[in-house]
């Protein structure tokens, strides 16, 4: 009887066989771990040689160079005037140099009527903070009144469009004559100017917020505080901030012209001082000094303006 036998192609390979399966498998092994290695090194090595990107300083020149130009422009054509006029109007270069003399010390006192810039920049920006804080106290709570009640706006805009166009140095001789002192005077010229852009900006941003928000606040009954600080407030803050920015410009424009026809100390006064010594470089230095101080302020609430300005975001 014969019997047959059956191998599995496994159990009927030589040994040699196996050896050579497990070297290919081994050499294979060993190539792609090479491979792999070269690649991670070539990797490592193509990121270290990588160059590093180059700054795009064209941005950057584009908001320098033009306030540098016009600076240049502006000393080129103040050159040419203090020649044209023999030296009446001092020259850039002895302009800077009285400029470096007057603020090596800011802050000297010699008497009531003989003090450094920096002590009248205060006086000046003192007498500005009240005035505009009062016309702020007054003036924003009424434009939230006119621009809520419709009676009240049709009775207070006649008046403001009677009183807004009136010089702010129109008022001075009434602030004399009631205050009997010229720091009461000047306060309330800057209160008096100051107050119209904050009651007109507020009253517009209240007449402008959305219907459906008071809509809702009616179908809520929620009560007249609620409405004001939780649905006019916030809407209505960036108009509010941009009739303080306006009302800041104004205020400082006038405190300059009222204190030169009021006297005391503040930055007015030491202009029209240094006119009558003629002393035309303080004049010139003071007039810068009194448009940096004021585009401080400018762009300081231009900065919280936006701060509190929230863009819509379109769907």
């Amino acid at each position: 009887m014969v019997s047959a036998v059956f191998h599995s192609p496994l159990e009927s390979a030589p040994p040699a066989a196996f050896g050579a399966e497990r070297s290919a498998t081994h050499s294979i092994a060993t190539h792609a771990d090479g491979a792999g290695a070269n690649a991670v090194k070539g990797l490592e090595k193509s990121t270290v040689l990588a160059p590093r990107p180059q700054r795009d300083f064209s941005a950057l020149w584009l908001r320098v160079l033009p306030p540098l130009l016009g600076l240049a422009l502006l000393a080129v054509i103040w050159e040419v005037v203090s020649i044209a006029t023999k030296a009446s109007i001092p020259s850039p270069k002895d302009t800077f140099l009285q400029a470096v003399v007057l603020f090596s010390d800011p802050f000297y006192r010699n008497g009531p009527n003989d003090q450094g810039v920096g002590w009248n920049v205060l006086s000046s920006l003192k007498r500005v903070a009240m005035g505009f804080g009062l016309a702020a106290v007054v003036g924003i709570p009424v434009g939230f009144m006119i621009g809520r009640f419709t009676f009240l706006s049709h009775m207070f805009n006649p008046l403001i469009s009677l009183m807004r166009p009136v010089s702010p140095l129109a008022w001075l001789p009434i602030g004399l004559l009631v205050f009997k002192g010229a720091d009461p005077a000047a306060i309330w010229t800057i209160f008096i100017c100051s107050i119209w852009p904050m009651i007109i900006n507020t009253a517009v941003g209240v007449q402008r917020v959305p219907q459906d928000y008071m809509n809702v606040a009616r179908v809520l009954n929620l009560s007249e505080w609620k409405i004001v600080t939780k649905i006019l407030f916030p809407s209505v803050l960036p108009y509010m901030l941009t009739g303080v920015r306006l009302a800041v410009g104004t205020a400082w424009l006038v405190i300059v012209a009222a204190e030169m026809l009021t006297g005391g100390v503040g930055i007015g006064f030491w202009v029209w001082d240094e006119w009558n010594n003629l002393n035309v470089k303080n004049i010139i230095i003071a007039i810068f000094v009194i448009g940096i101080v004021g585009l401080a302020l400018e762009y300081a609430l231009i900065k919280l303006a936006t701060a509190f300005t929230f863009e819509e975001v379109k769907s």
